[in-house]
Formats: C-alpha cells, structure tokens, sequence
C-alpha cells in the first residue's frame, strides 16, 4: 500500500515540474506584493529622509532585502523623490501618474535573482520531504508537514544566505565581480568561512519557526476546508483561503524574531556600508533582551498589522498560484498517459 502511494504521488507531478509551477508562484507573488512595499518605504523615506549609509529592508513577498542610500542628496532615483504624498492610495496614484506605472516595480529585478532560486528549493523541497516521510519512511500524522516546512526553510536559508550577503556588499560598495572576490577571500582568511553566514542565526530563528507553523496550519485549513465543501482536492480559493488564514497566524507567532531579524539585518548591512568591525556580542538572544529593555513586550511585538497585511496575502498568492500549477501539471501528466496507453 505504502510503494503504490509513493509510485502514485512519484507519477503525479516530477520535481522539475514542482519547480516550474513554485517559480511561476514566487513571480505572480513578486508582482503583486512589490507595489505595497515600494509605496511604504517611499511614504517612510518621506517622514524620515534616508541618509548616506543608512540601510532599509525591502520585501518582494518572498524574501527580505537590505537596500544602502547611495549618497547624501539623492539615494537611488526609486526611493527618493521630490513628490509628496498624503496617505498611500495617494502615493500609489502619484507614483503611477508621475512616474509610470513601471515605478511600482521599481528595485525587483535584482532581488529576484535570489528570491526566485530561493522560493522554488523551498516548495520543491518540501513537497519531495513531505511525500519521502509519508510514503518512503511510513510516517503518518498531523506533524508531518511541520517537519517537512522547517526542514526545507532551513536548507533553502542555508543556500541563500550567503548569495544575499554578496548582494549586499555588491550594492553597498560598488564593488566589480573581480573586487567583490578579493573582498570575499579577505574576508573568509580574516574571520573564518562561516563568516559568510553572518546573520543567518535570526533569518534561521524566524523562518524556520514560520515555515513549520505555516505548512502545519495549511494542510489543517486546507483539509478543514475541502471536507466542509465537499471536494476530495483544494481548488484555488480553497488553496487562497488556507494560504492567507495560515501565513497570518504564522506570522502573528513569529513576530518577535521578525523583529529581531530586522533590527540585526539592519545593524549587518550598516557595518558593511561604513566598514565597521562587527561586535561579536551583538548576538540574537542580546538584540531580543535590549528591545525588551527599551521597549518592552510591546517592543517584540512592533510592526504587528503591516507584517500581517504583508504576510497573508503573499501566502494565499504564492500557495494558491502553486497548487493550481501543479494541478495543471498532474492534468497533463495523466492525459499524456491516456495518449500513451
């Protein structure tokens, strides 16, 4: 029963096609999520002008990327402008009048060359660890997506880390592929290889916490949902559904070490822009008690509604925009078997 399950769930959709339909997913997610937070940080770097050096997170709606003001008087041309805005429908009006439409997309080029690599190891992986626990090692249960989520969040952090730590100092400093690799070599005889996984802790703290909650929440809701309609398979409102509900609560119950990541991503991304000696004391566990101690429990909680305005909706665009592909791969995998036969 167990080796027909696992031929079944084999035949049904192969890994390249998981990979195909995740980085479609993680390119509709791109382009619906980037305007949101193009307008917010445009709307903060209105209230508190960016100065040379200072770093910002920018979110695509799969990963987080650290941004550097370029220089004093104009930072780069997308995040500082002349034009004011009073709210953000009105920011997203100007911006669209003003500058183009193309200005609400503005930076997601270069951060999908990670961001996409990234989402489809994600998906691919945990979908071939989720079946291989299920049907290759027999077991059965609820906690089996929670394993499989943090599982495959931790390789696809451990991948990419590094990649984005490269970026960083490629956009901070300027540097050519020739000096970027000399800045690489020093910096690996100077403080040892996992240097290049400096701030991968806090990434890993959040991330792996979220993923587990999150596959775990999903394929609860999305089986939930699917017997009160009656269906044997999700469909895309169902897999929307399930998507948003899930990536909300997940993102509610990660928020501490979202906080946290940030303010240490931030903290990275400055020392390198004004080459500074990293404080080794700065550690995750350090960053959470001095947050607590200047702000409290409210502190750790900051950022609550923007982070799950955020959240759930990349989620449901992402998972819904997944299973719809690989349905569409399962469909054309078992007409080309009809044909076959």
């Amino acid at each position: 029963m167990g080796e027909q399950a696992a031929s079944g769930a084999a035949a049904a959709i192969s890994p390249v096609q998981q990979m195909l339909a995740s980085g479609t997913g993680a390119l509709l997610t791109s382009i619906f999520v980037t305007p949101l937070d193009v307008v917010k940080i445009r709307l903060q770097a209105q209230q508190t002008p960016f100065h040379q050096g200072k770093c910002f997170l920018y979110c695509n709606g799969l990963m987080d990327h650290i941004y550097v003001c370029q220089n004093r008087s104009s930072c780069t041309s997308w995040y500082k402008t002349p034009t004011h805005f009073t709210g953000t429908l009105d920011a997203f009006v100007k911006i669209t009048r003003h500058e183009g439409l193309r200005s609400l997309w503005s930076g997601l080029p270069p951060t999908l060359v990670m961001a996409v690599p990234a989402t489809v190891i994600y998906f691919t992986c945990y979908d071939q660890l989720r079946d291989f626990i299920r049907y290759g090692l027999g077991f059965q249960g609820n906690h089996i997506p929670l394993v499989a989520g943090g599982l495959a969040r931790l390789g696809a952090v451990t991948v990419i880390s590094p990649l984005e730590l490269v970026r960083t100092k490629m956009q901070s400093s300027k540097l050519s592929y020739s000096e970027l690799a000399v800045c690489i070599r020093s910096a690996v005889a100077q403080d040892g290889l996992l240097s290049l996984w400096r701030g991968w802790g806090p990434t890993v703290l959040r991330d792996v916490p979220f993923s587990a909650l999150y596959w775990y929440n999903y394929e609860l809701v999305k089986a939930q949902l699917c017997e009160q309609s009656r269906m044997p398979d999700a469909n895309f409102s169902i897999s929307f559904t399930a998507g948003a509900v899930s990536g909300a609560i997940a993102a509610v119950l990660t928020l501490p070490f979202d906080v946290v990541k940030t303010r240490r991503q931030i903290q990275l991304g400055e020392m390198d822009t004004l080459a500074v000696p990293l404080k080794r004391t700065t550690s995750t566990w350090h960053i959470m008690k001095e947050i607590w101690t200047e702000l409290g429990y409210r502190g750790l909680f900051a950022g609550f509604m923007p982070r799950v305005i955020k959240v759930a909706p990349a989620c449901a665009v992402m998972i819904s925009s997944y299973e719809f592909g690989k349905t569409f791969f399962q469909k054309m995998n078992i007409d080309r078997e009809r044909l076959a036969s």
